[in-house]
């Protein structure tokens, strides 16, 4: 993504902006620069923490309880008193375990943190705790427990996660989740991560505004965010905004001057996030590793072995013709309603460029009427091919063609269905069940030159796109997203957006 951070808006547009900022926070609100007012209140940062490790821990042990109540019922030598005593020790033991793995404050440090991203440390405690509460129980003279703890294992296994994951979805309807944040930085970076903190109220982080002494002018989706203010007044905008985080996206001030503000922000015991210079280079997986105390994003270097590639095509292999096989009766059913629903083929084929930019047929439910020119869709997409296009009228960067699409088609666009034929592109090799969108031939012509490194996989039907952003990200993002998985692809990558593939179709959009 290209990021101008030399050009600003016109004098009277940051004039009119400024002066905007000065009616939400009167003079008298804003302490001079560099002067720190008492830590600002208590902004229910530490009551939000306790919620949320409160809520966790008491669904662990609900989950615990119950899974030892169903494996004491299967099996009478759970309910001795050795058993039963070493649950009664076990249960705080977990607590702690589980705290000093950061089991309880990801939610807080991290936007977006799911039940999903911990499944295998949670797997690994419990493994380990129920196995040894089985060996311990052995040593005390019980040798009749071995299948009520495989019981327990089992049940723990499944309900914890569930009942985690279930108090995460209540947790994140309540008002006391939600964080206010300040955007400092108010160029094409700060509304950019305005704008996805918004489509995503899932990460709890509601922006109450933005912070910039220079301003570019404002997208059209965040006229309702208010400026406000200079980053010298950082510390009494947050008093005033009852602020619980900072996210530092840029900024035209100078480092040393952007650096004093965020050490008085957090000397207020606000939660700081900062967006890293180059951040359109670092992909889903790195570290963040320190040199005697000077941080280093480490961007690791893709070189994945044939065997990874080998399984990977496995994988693709064995899980499309499951599904394909589940899905036949759906399958028969789309086909049949598609013929019904209008004149036409039942497949929309299409030619798409996937690994090496080698060309295929991409196959889909046919979801238009026949004989639709692609010349909107051409039209449409050197218009979204910027960091500052606008969204339609639907909210999402999808070119809106209610006219030309079929009362059937546009059930099987919302639910993603149409796209039930590409399993056939993937047992044929064309494509993989996680990569790159596969791109029509016309929109490389306005790729950059680091969008090219999509083409070092094997496109996909699911991506790092379509599971973080799907029809709410420009064309640029897109494929910044896409370029960013190419340089980071991992079998584990795979797995973790083939477990996250179904939850974005349940929240909803569209893909391309």
């Amino acid at each position: 993504m290209k990021v101008d951070l030399s050009e600003v808006g016109g004098s009277s547009d940051v004039a009119g902006l400024v002066s905007d900022a000065a009616v939400l926070l009167p003079p008298a609100t804003i302490p001079p620069s560099g002067v720190v007012p008492e830590r600002v209140e208590a902004l229910a940062r530490g009551d939000r923490r306790m919620l949320i490790e409160r809520t966790l821990v008491s669904a662990d042990l609900a989950a615990l309880l119950l899974a030892y109540s169903a494996a004491a019922l299967f099996d009478s030598g759970l309910r001795t008193r050795v058993s039963l005593m070493l649950l009664a020790l076990a249960l705080p033991l977990w607590v702690v375990v589980t705290h000093f793995c950061g089991l309880h404050n990801r939610d807080d440090r991290r936007p977006g943190h799911s039940t999903l991203d911990e499944l295998v440390p949670l797997g690994q405690l419990l493994t380990a705790g129920v196995w040894c509460g089985v060996v311990l129980t052995w040593l005390a003279g019980r040798h009749d427990v071995i299948e009520g703890g495989v019981v327990f294992w089992a049940s723990s296994i499944v309900l914890v996660p569930s009942a985690r994951a279930s108090v995460r979805a209540a947790l994140r309807r309540s008002p006391g989740y939600q964080q206010r944040t300040v955007v400092v930085g108010a160029g094409d970076v700060g509304q950019l991560v305005a704008r996805k903190l918004a489509q995503h109220p899932e990460c709890g982080l509601r922006v109450v505004g933005l912070v910039d002494s220079a301003p570019r002018p404002i997208r059209q989706e965040l006229t309702d965010l208010p400026l406000l203010g200079a980053p010298d007044h950082l510390a009494g905008i947050l008093a005033a905004s009852r602020a619980d985080r900072v996210l530092v996206a840029f900024s035209r001030e100078r480092d040393e001057e952007l650096a004093e503000v965020v050490r008085q922000a957090r000397g207020l015991g606000v939660h700081i996030d900062v967006v890293p210079r180059l951040f359109d280079l670092v992909g889903p997986v790195g570290d963040v590793n320190h040199i005697e105390g000077l941080p280093l994003v480490s961007i690791y270097r893709n070189s994945p072995s044939q065997p990874a590639r080998w399984m990977k095509r496995v994988i693709d292999v064995v899980i499309a013709a499951a599904v394909l096989l589940v899905t036949l009766p759906l399958f028969a059913w789309i086909a049949w309603r598609v013929k019904r629903d209008s004149t036409g083929p039942v497949f929309f084929r299409q030619t798409r460029l996937g690994e090496g930019q080698r060309s295929f047929t991409l196959l889909k439910f046919r979801t238009m009427t026949v004989g639709t020119d692609d010349a909107a869709h051409r039209e449409y997409v050197r218009q979204i091919m910027t960091s500052g296009a606008s969204p339609t009228g639907n909210g999402l960067y999808k070119l809106d063609r209610r006219a030309e699409v079929t009362r059937f088609g546009a059930w099987l666009r919302r639910t993603s269905l149409d796209e039930l034929p590409q399993l056939l592109n993937v047992l044929r090799g064309d494509m993989s069940l996680v990569g790159p969108r596969p791109c029509l031939a016309y929109e490389t012509e306005l790729f950059e030159p680091h969008h090219f490194d999509r083409f070092l996989v094997p496109a996909g039907m699911t991506g790092l796109w379509q599971v973080t952003a799907r029809a709410r990200a420009t064309l640029v993002e897109a494929l910044d997203l896409d370029a960013a998985y190419a340089r980071s692809w991992s079998l584990g990558l795979d797995l973790w957006l083939l477990v996250r593939t179904p939850i974005a179709l349940l929240r909803g959009g569209t893909t391309a």
